[in-house]
């Protein structure tokens, strides 16, 4: 059994997590508000607050879970993907650490983590099963034979949900984050109130630029009869076309559980705190039959803790990185 220090550095939050013997002791997060009045996230200025956030977090990460530096036996990292210069922070700091302590190094796949939070709480998923990944960057079903085998079975062919939630938001003229925004005003709207069409692609994949397309000519034209449209519409328009995104996630899922013959289905990734899709997903699973697992909110967005389970499971079966690991922007899966 181990003490293990992880660090979560992929985009704008830096995190830190104690995780003992498969227990999260703590799950500090510093998120960057320098990215507002950008609109999302600058790459140099996300490398830089990790900079300054990082040992700030990680002193508390050790103080909240109530041990001393010393009882760490391992440093679990992401090392991708991610962005370049915020992944660079906290390999750097995790390759410190672990040189100065003389502790092994575990390194972890950003996706997989998302997946192996599952493991963090109660109840934790039966092999096999479907995991539903949505994030900004990242739409995927994935089957989960083990903990370390898993399998892409269908995956967006370009944008990612979360980035069809956000850009949805921006047309709106909603500000940044933008995708939580259109899940609160959707929970006042009317689901039905407009109608945005479904990508008619084949087999297990997704697609979201056209979807996207589509609302941001449905908001130009409706703005051109009608200047106060987006004010008097706001929550009916989210409440749509958050049902449509919901919608072809979950399609896809079912075609993948009857594929597969699998009845145990988990959402990961931030997406995954969507209202909608978290409610949805409840109803389809009563009609299918479905076991399903949701993560706890704070398990959703980018953290440590989710790193830091990838960690101790790795940690178990001896999996160590060497010093000459360096971060990967794209990861194999």
């Amino acid at each position: 059994m181990a003490t293990i220090l992880a660090i979560e550095s992929s985009c704008d939050e830096t995190s830190a997590s104690i995780c003992k013997d498969g227990e999260i002791l703590s799950n500090i997060i510093a998120t960057q508000a320098v990215h507002h009045k950008y609109g999302g996230v600058v790459p140099e200025l996300a490398s830089r607050a990790h900079q300054q956030n990082i040992i700030p977090v990680v002193e508390d990460a050790v103080s909240t879970a109530k041990i001393n530096k010393k009882d760490i036996q391992a440093v679990a990292f992401t090392r991708g993907p991610g962005l370049l210069g915020s992944l660079l922070v906290g390999t750097s700091f995790a390759k410190g650490f672990a040189l100065a302590n003389n502790l092994p190094l575990i390194e972890v796949n950003h996706m997989h983590a998302h997946i192996l939070a599952h493991f963090i709480d109660e109840p934790k998923p039966e092999f096999p099963f479907l995991c539903l990944t949505v994030s900004g960057g990242h739409t995927q079903i994935v089957l989960v034979r083990d903990y370390f085998d898993m399998e892409i079975v269908g995956e967006t062919n370009d944008d990612a949900a979360g980035e069809a939630f956000d850009k949805t938001a921006k047309i709106l003229g909603l500000p940044y984050p933008g995708g939580p925004l259109v899940d609160k005003l959707a929970r006042e709207g009317n689901a039905s109130a407009f109608s945005f069409p479904e990508p008619q692609i084949p087999g297990l994949n997704f697609s979201f630029s056209g979807l996207k397309t589509s609302i941001l000519y449905f908001v130009r034209d409706k703005k051109k009869s009608d200047p106060d449209f987006l004010t008097n519409n706001m929550a009916d328009i989210c409440a749509s076309v958050q049902h449509r995104i919901v919608t072809i996630l979950l399609k896809k899922v079912k075609l993948a559980a009857k594929q597969y013959n699998v009845s145990h289905v988990a959402i990961a990734g931030g997406v995954s705190a969507n209202s909608g899709l978290r409610q949805h997903l409840q109803d389809v699973a009563e009609q299918e039959n479905w076991k399903v697992y949701i993560p706890a909110f704070q398990y959703c967005t980018d953290n440590a803790a989710m790193i830091a389970i990838a960690g101790y499971y790795k940690y178990l079966r001896g999996d160590f990185a060497g010093q000459d690991i360096s971060p990967l922007a794209r990861m194999n899966f």
